[in-house]
């Protein structure tokens, strides 16, 4: 056997190989991360929404059983019965919920967190 004629094994991967490989996780991950930050503001906002919706009919209920008429005020610990969970006084973002008088604008989420989650596609209806 001659000296000359040794066996290199070349399994391993190169360099640019490897640099090709993270700029392709690097391009995929920055396209992907901004559609995830949307989703999840969707998915805030639909919370929020929802949880609004539940109180105002727990609000419309405790008012129409007790005889309240358009500008009585709201009791929040009455009306709270009225829900499956408890009554929240804040949304997931921390801003508190605008509660004024029985009526068709008696709750509403706070501009800070309409604003937060403004260009995510939340349609706020009257709330």
């Amino acid at each position: 056997m001659s000296t000359n004629n040794l066996s290199r094994d070349n399994r391993g991967f190169t360099l640019v190989e490897i640099m090709i490989v993270v700029a392709i996780i690097g391009l995929l991950a920055a396209l992907a991360i901004p559609g995830f930050v949307k989703a999840r503001k969707q998915s805030q906002g639909r919370r929020i929404l929802n949880d609004v919706r539940q109180m105002d009919a727990a609000i419309d209920q405790w008012a129409l059983e007790n005889g309240l008429k358009d500008g009585d005020s709201i009791d929040t610990t009455s009306a709270q019965s009225y829900l499956k969970t408890a009554w929240k006084t804040s949304d997931l973002l921390g801003n508190a919920y605008v509660v004024t008088v029985v009526g068709s604008t008696q709750i509403a989420i706070s501009a800070a967190t309409k604003t937060a989650l403004d260009g995510v596609g939340i349609d706020w209806g009257a709330y």
